[in-house]
């Protein structure tokens, strides 16, 4: 076969009929058309294989964190399980520390006698309305106590170490002279909580 290829015969080269083109164009078309060929695969099939290739690679790196995480967790499982376990206890010492519904009159007693106790003397000792929450009750207790301010101080921290959990709240003190008594006055609301369970 003769490979020579003179310009001049592109002139006479039948685009209808392949099979007469000399061998040199045959080749060149042949390699066009190959190029041609893998180059709509890249650019139709290849290029989204690429883009699904970029986007795995992310997810891996995103699942070797989330892999990383819980690899943590589960070597420091028995540590969670130890934590998980005294949380558990502490819950139950604190809801032991709620009264239930029959002893809340006996707590309302001991801080009336906390009071008395440290020399106050009580003007006002009000019980509200219960308020309920998730797993308890709130029931807060207006007091108006007249006394000195150390008085006040004792009263305060007995209050705090009764076994059973009393706040409180929204204090206020004045003078008891304007009243003709010698003295303070302090105003606070005690709240006592009831645990819910046993409804």
């Amino acid at each position: 076969m003769n490979l020579n290829f003179d310009l001049s015969d592109l002139n006479n080269i039948d685009f209808n009929d392949v099979a007469k083109w000399p061998l040199f164009l045959k080749v060149i078309a042949i390699i066009l058309l190959c190029a041609a060929v893998v180059g709509a695969g890249l650019w139709f099939d290849t290029r989204n294989q690429l883009d699904v290739l970029e986007k795995a690679g992310k997810k891996e790196q995103d699942l070797k964190s989330v892999f990383a995480k819980k690899q943590n967790k589960a070597a420091n499982l028995d540590d969670y399980k130890a934590q998980m376990d005294e949380m558990k206890k502490s819950f139950g010492t604190m809801l032991r520390q709620l009264p239930g519904e029959t002893e809340v009159e006996a707590l309302l007693v001991d801080v009336s006698q906390t009071g008395l106790a440290n020399g106050l003397e009580f003007e006002l000792f009000k019980p509200g309305n219960e308020t309920p929450a998730e797993f308890y009750a709130e029931l807060p207790i207006q007091i108006k106590v007249v006394g000195n301010y150390h008085d006040f101080g004792r009263f305060v921290s007995d209050v705090a170490a009764l076994p059973r959990i009393v706040t409180l709240h929204d204090f206020s003190i004045k003078s008891a002279k304007a009243k003709g008594q010698g003295g303070l006055i302090m105003e606070a609301t005690a709240k006592t909580y009831r645990y819910l369970d046993e409804e």
